[in-house]
């Protein structure tokens, strides 16, 4: 029994370690991709003078906290992203084999938190959402729907889940897309283009769902923006991120939110 519970623990440390080492490379895109630059060359350096980093300035998070957010050779800081997005990718990588165990569910889910998680943080700091994850994310999403859906999409034939895809990314799509013609500056064609790679994703009406919970959250913050009075409440808010989380809260716990609303009226 305890070699079992060692091996348990040793395999929870490993997941979590690749998580984190994903995490890394997470910060690499929101650092290179908005900039137009190569994100595997040149190799990891200072933003601010230009030194090539050893390798163990590259552990994740032991190497931020090790250095105290600072380059070690001019002192710039490091930003706190990179810390919060190698412990949040590492964080999900674990709960998420714990749910489900090394499998391919586990694979799949893994692979869109760290795309949604990616999408957001660009969003949050650049205000932009990058074709350069959009477009090559979207086919790979209809193919992963097709063969193996997750959520609400599950139990169908792999022909129907092919069109409940494209429904999903239609819906998705189309929902967004009306704002985006009528209030260019609330609401910008990368979420209209996000919502349809959310819908393609997750299925109809997985992707509804997931859309609805992020008009929910995102309404829900502007407002509070507004009572409290908050500065720079007029703003625009960026919309990425509140999409992202609903994909991913749509895609692990769907069916109960589907179950929970569908019990309020019988």
């Amino acid at each position: 029994m305890g070699d079992y519970v060692l091996e348990v623990s040793f395999l929870e440390i490993i997941v979590f370690l690749i998580g984190a080492s994903v995490g890394s490379f997470l910060n690499v895109i929101i650092d290179r991709l908005p900039a137009g630059r190569s994100i595997i060359r040149p190799p990891s350096h200072c933003d601010a003078c230009g030194r090539r980093l050893k390798p163990f300035e590259l552990i994740p998070i032991l190497s931020y906290l090790i250095l105290r957010g600072r380059c070690r050779y001019c002192g710039a800081k490091i930003p706190l992203r990179v810390l919060l997005v190698e412990g949040a990718t590492g964080t999900s990588f674990l709960l998420l084999y714990l749910k489900y165990g090394l499998t391919l569910s586990w694979g799949i889910l893994s692979f869109y938190f760290s795309l949604f998680l990616t999408i957001a943080v660009i969003d949050l700091e650049r205000r932009m959402i990058p074709n350069k994850l959009i477009y090559p994310a979207s086919p790979l999403a209809l193919l992963l729907a097709t063969f193996h859906p997750l959520g609400l999409a599950a139990g169908r034939t792999p022909l129907g889940n092919f069109l409940y895809s494209l429904l999903g990314g239609a819906v998705g799509f189309v929902i967004l897309l009306l704002p985006a013609l009528i209030w260019a500056e609330g609401m910008g064609w990368g979420d209209v283009k996000l919502s349809g790679l959310i819908g393609l994703a997750l299925g109809f009406p997985g992707g509804a769902v997931a859309l609805g919970l992020a008009i929910l959250s995102g309404g829900i913050l502007a407002l509070l923006l507004l009572v409290l009075r908050i500065k720079g409440r007029k703003d625009a808010i960026p919309f990425g991120p509140f999409l992202s989380a609903g994909a991913l809260i749509a895609l692990i716990w769907g069916k109960f939110i589907v179950a929970w609303y569908l019990g309020l009226f019988t």
